[in-house]
């Protein structure tokens, strides 16, 4: 017998009934919360997590009975707001998932609370603003405006002003906005010729991601140097929004509805026509994959979307499994200390990255595979930020271990929150593609 009462099935995700009123019903939120909490109290297996699961065994041990019949129902918002719906309970320690007939999927019940508590008007100014990520790039990355906000984002004074009034951390690194933004810049190479391979489109569309075109647009100009290298074919999608995550994340259920209609048409018109999609951003690409597809499980453009989406390497690891991928590496990396970010391993397509930069000759990678404690906007928050280190320190200790001459994840702010961690250190911050166009000798 199985965990699963003999199913052979692998673990599945249940479509989000989130057009259903009684999604919404309070009372029936609780229940389903008073049932979900009892089976994870008796269970405990992710209680090393994060701080959500910490929090709610801490509740029901210091209550009169020490079960959680002993705990107001007032206090569950408590473990709510410490998920970050990171997904590693459901998809790597829970045995209860579906088939299980005990149908437990926390991240997605915590999705349910955040969406019932953002219906009641409980979202605070400070999370609507760290969660509208579009907007606030394009007005922070105007050319007159970038560089007094860069300014004020390091002023330790207006640091302080901004820790109490708008709850974000003094202490928090911030990343710089860049008045060069990818989608201005960015010139892909259309011209060279198609080559499909047996498990890979020949050509490339990229979604930039809102951090990509307003932060850090050198990640994107590498994926394109990276891919014109290999001679294929790219475009930019037409137009594109926030991919949603953020407002997610706040239980903006509605915004997210939103953002799709924007996003998939033309992802979509891409998806059919055989270009492979790509963000270099892991969020972005498991929103696509995941969430909006359990979302919107009859939406036929959205199945062609999350079947073209692909993280770039995952991408660069299909082509060179056939045979397409150019591996003229002329500079060695030295010794890399690498991280899988958590949107990253939930999306179930193995260590690529790592696989990759192996291929890079006189290259040592090691692997840090845990939560970095950033988690999108979460790490930002005042209230948090103690938790966010704390839950890095791990991380942070790992990636130091054999003097690394890189330190490198996926997710961009996971790299900066790992690099504020490890204090004063001699390795240099690069994103994976960063590092493989290094690799190439390209400049």
């Amino acid at each position: 017998m199985t965990t699963r009462e003999g199913s052979l099935e692998a673990p599945k995700r249940l479509p989000i009934d989130w057009e259903n009123p009684e999604y919404y019903d309070e009372p029936k939120l609780f229940a389903e919360m008073e049932r979900v909490f009892d089976i994870c109290h008796g269970c405990r297996r992710c209680v090393n997590l994060c701080t959500a699961f910490p929090r709610l065994f801490d509740l029901i041990d210091e209550g009169s009975t020490g079960e959680l019949d002993a705990v107001e129902k007032s206090r569950y918002w408590e473990v709510v707001d410490r998920c970050y719906l990171c997904d590693m309970c459901s998809m790597t320690k829970c045995p209860y998932v579906p088939p299980h007939p005990w149908n437990v999927d926390f991240p997605h019940l915590m999705l349910r609370a955040k969406a019932v508590k953002h219906e009641k008007g409980g979202t605070s100014f400070r999370d609507k603003l760290l969660s509208s990520t579009d907007a606030v790039g394009k007005l922070a990355s105007i050319p007159v405006v970038v560089q007094a906000v860069n300014a004020i984002n390091k002023a330790p004074a207006t640091r302080k002003l901004m820790d109490s009034m708008l709850g974000i951390h003094a202490e928090r690194r911030l990343p710089e906005y860049d008045s060069h933004r990818f989608r201005k810049t960015a010139q892909p190479n259309a011209d060279h010729a198609v080559r499909n391979g047996e498990r890979t489109p020949g050509k490339v569309a990229i979604y930039s991601t809102c951090y990509i075109n307003y932060n850090e647009p050198g990640i994107g100009h590498d994926l394109l140097k990276i891919l014109d290298h290999n001679e294929i074919p790219v475009c930019l999608v037409e137009k594109e929004a926030c991919c949603g995550m953020p407002k997610l994340e706040l239980g903006d259920l509605q915004a997210v509805k939103e953002l799709k209609d924007k996003n998939i048409p033309p992802l979509a018109k891409l998806a059919r026509e055989g270009y492979a999609i790509l963000t270099a951003v892991p969020s972005c690409t498991l929103m696509y994959k995941q969430e909006l597809p359990l979302m919107f499980p009859d939406n036929e453009d959205v199945k062609a979307v999350a079947k073209a989406m692909l993280d770039p390497f995952e991408y660069l690891t299909m082509r060179n499994r056939d045979g397409l991928l150019k591996t003229d590496f002329r500079k060695s990396l030295g010794k890399v200390s690498y991280h899988i970010p958590c949107h990253l391993r939930v999306q179930n397509i193995g260590q690529k990255t790592k696989d990759l930069l192996q291929m890079v000759p006189d290259t040592k990678v090691t692997v840090v595979e845990r939560c970095s404690g950033h988690d999108g906007t979460w790490g930002v928050k005042s209230e948090y930020f103690a938790d966010s280190m704390k839950i890095g320190r791990p991380v942070f200790r790992q990636m130091a271990q054999h003097d690394p001459d890189y330190i490198s994840s996926d997710c961009a702010i996971a790299g900066r929150h790992i690099e504020q961690g490890m204090g004063e250190t001699s390795a240099q911050k690069a994103h994976p593609l960063t590092l493989i166009r290094i690799a190439y000798g390209l400049p």
